[in-house]
């Protein structure tokens, strides 16, 4: 049932706060959404090829509250979109007040194959897009006493075989985090979630006998779900008004 923005609003915590995730028409992205949304964020959702997609998510918050959720679709890995996707956000709601930088390209590089075109693709997606992005919110987000939030990875400390460009960008994303956390205190709070075996990639065959193994290095001796990102997110934005320069490993103790 539609209703409209302000119904829908008096009964939230937040009902004027905005947050941009990049990444977000599907998977953890599309789960944050979701969870913040109900939280009673409006919600601006970025994709880059996935647009039905992005706009039939928009279409089913909106749906819960009226005009709580927009798409914005660019691409991170030119400079020019970044800033681009910043100004357009800006515009919807006329604030800005969390960025989550969720987009990331994902696949193997072995050794010996690995092109430019390659490096290049994995590191603007997993560390240039989200230095841009957040350069270009800075002014914003200190106007808001804001947050971001960047998605990191496990592997950023712990390497996986065959994605030695994957685990330096996603390193690199990692000190980032650390690095903005330290420059942009102390009006902009900034943190990471490092997701474990949270959902099997897409487009990628793993044999069940690789997915086995996989659990069996898990403690807890499971996936965990999308869910387990989103409400560890929401705690960084919500709860932690303390904690800024902080990864969380949310991968059922993986790392131990």
């Amino acid at each position: 049932m539609t209703t409209n923005n302000n119904a829908g609003q008096a009964d939230t915590p937040h009902p004027g706060k905005v947050v941009l995730i990049t990444g977000a028409a599907r998977r953890l992205g599309a789960a944050t959404a979701r969870e913040l949304h109900d939280r009673g964020w409006r919600v601006l959702v970025h994709c880059r090829q996935s647009l039905n997609t992005a706009e039939a998510l928009a279409a089913e918050l909106n749906a819960k509250r009226h005009d709580s959720c927009r798409v914005l679709q660019a691409d991170l890995g030119r400079d020019a979109e970044a800033e681009k996707l910043a100004r357009e956000a800006l515009g919807v709601f006329a604030r800005v007040d969390a960025l989550i930088n969720n987009a990331s390209a994902f696949y193997p590089t072995p050794v010996g194959t690995t092109t430019s075109a390659q490096w290049d693709d994995l590191f603007s997606s997993n560390a240039r897009a989200p230095f841009f992005l957040a350069q270009a919110l800075v002014p914003e987000l200190k106007r808001r006493r804001g947050a971001i939030v960047n998605l990191i990875d496990i592997h950023a400390k712990r390497p996986l075989r065959e994605h030695t460009v994957y685990c330096m960008a996603k390193a690199a994303h990692a000190m980032l985090t650390l690095s903005l956390a330290k420059e942009l205190a102390p009006e902009i709070r900034v943190n990471g979630v490092a997701p474990g075996a949270i959902l099997w990639p897409d487009n990628q065959s793993m044999s069940t006998g690789a997915q086995e193994k996989i659990l069996q290095g898990i403690p807890l001796q499971r996936l965990g779900e999308p869910q387990d990102i989103a409400r560890t997110i929401a705690f960084l934005l919500e709860d932690s008004p303390y904690i800024t320069g902080q990864i969380i490993a949310v991968d059922g103790g993986r790392r131990l």
